[in-house]
């Protein structure tokens, strides 16, 4: 199973309003365990950035007018998410600026089906609890030293740290995987490791005594037409 863990920054709240995003951040994993491939770029977006904006991301016009702008990045982005499952936090933001830039550029929009939202994930594992990306990571003792500003590749980081402690942390299936379909194999070979260790027991008697054997008879004469009394 191929996910693409991915996080934005933008110039503001909402396309419709003309905001843009200013970076693309995305970490690839296979069956929740990532690769090392990563897909990294900062997007001129060809108008100011507000200070709260800036504040949020340190990232300033002057620092981006000479990137690419979209239409120069947007077909290295779609290889490298390629067929597979998109991840974010709160990815119904994320996923309205992706689509907005990809209607522009006069490319088709990536369709609900593919995206999964781990805030949704965290608030029903945690109902009531916090779930912003930095109380995730405290919940999961994930280092967040680093975090000093919103950078989309690094939170891609964290974020797949706190997808795969979502999914069951880092023993992932283990014991229940024949079960739940994760690690299928780590339940029986528990087992199995188990058994081989195990001393074996020497066969136990299991003939009733005569004593038994006297006080089942009595209680067939109790009864009428008793099964065990045909079998014989």
């Amino acid at each position: 199973m191929r996910e693409i863990v991915f996080d934005t920054e933008t110039t503001g709240m909402d396309p419709a309003e003309g905001d843009r995003l200013v970076e693309i951040g995305c970490v690839e994993l296979i069956n929740h365990v990532p690769t090392g491939r990563t897909y990294h770029q900062y997007i001129n977006p060809e108008r100011d950035v507000p200070p709260e904006a800036v504040a949020v991301h340190g990232l300033t016009f002057d620092m981006l007018k000479d990137k690419p702008v979209f239409s120069q990045i947007y077909t290295d982005f779609i290889d490298f998410i390629g067929d597979g499952y998109l991840v974010a936090h709160n990815a119904a933001f994320d996923m309205k600026f992706i689509n907005a830039e990809l209607k522009q550029v006069g490319h088709a929009a990536i369709p609900a089906q593919r995206v999964r939202d781990s805030l949704l994930l965290a608030r029903e594992k945690f109902p009531g609890s916090p779930a912003s990306l930095d109380a995730l990571c405290r919940r999961f003792n994930i280092d967040l030293s680093e975090r000093t500003l919103h950078g989309a590749l690094l939170d891609a980081e964290l974020l797949a740290e706190v997808w795969l402690e979502l999914n069951g942390g880092r023993q992932h299936g283990l014991g229940l995987g024949a079960s739940q379909g994760g690690d299928r194999e780590s339940g029986p070979q528990v087992s199995a490791l188990a058994a081989r260790d195990r001393p074996p027991r020497e066969a136990r008697p299991h003939h009733p005594a005569s004593e038994e054997e006297a006080a089942h008879a009595s209680l067939l004469e109790k009864l009428k037409d008793p099964l065990w009394k045909t079998l014989k």
